[in-house]
């Protein structure tokens, strides 16, 4: 079974430009570790400091195997730091998604 996992983060609405730049840098880094990036979401209109990601993995356990790969990577740790050091993440919620399927 398939599962999404929905990231809903709350962003410091000045500091958008930011977690851009953190986006960005995932869009590599993520199928590299093994997630199916469908994508990132920035505020456009409305609410400035909603923004969102969605990955998905063939089961939990290859969730587990990325998150681990992730830890390894030289990019994806880099780009961890640069989230914790300049703190443009306020708050993050992850939910884990199946699709209905007939």
């Amino acid at each position: 079974m398939t599962v999404t996992v929905f990231i809903r983060y709350q962003l410091d609405p000045f500091k958008r430009a930011m977690f851009e730049q953190y986006s960005k840098n995932w869009l590599s880094i993520i199928p590299r570790c093994g997630g199916d990036l469908i994508g990132y979401w920035m505020p456009h209109e409305g609410t400035n400091n909603i923004a969102f990601a969605l990955i998905s993995f063939q089961n939990l356990a290859a969730y587990e195997a990325y998150r681990a790969r992730l830890r390894q990577d030289e990019e994806g740790v880099a780009n961890f730091t640069f989230a914790e050091e300049n703190r443009f993440i306020l708050a993050e919620e992850r939910t884990f998604l199946r699709k209905v399927e007939l």
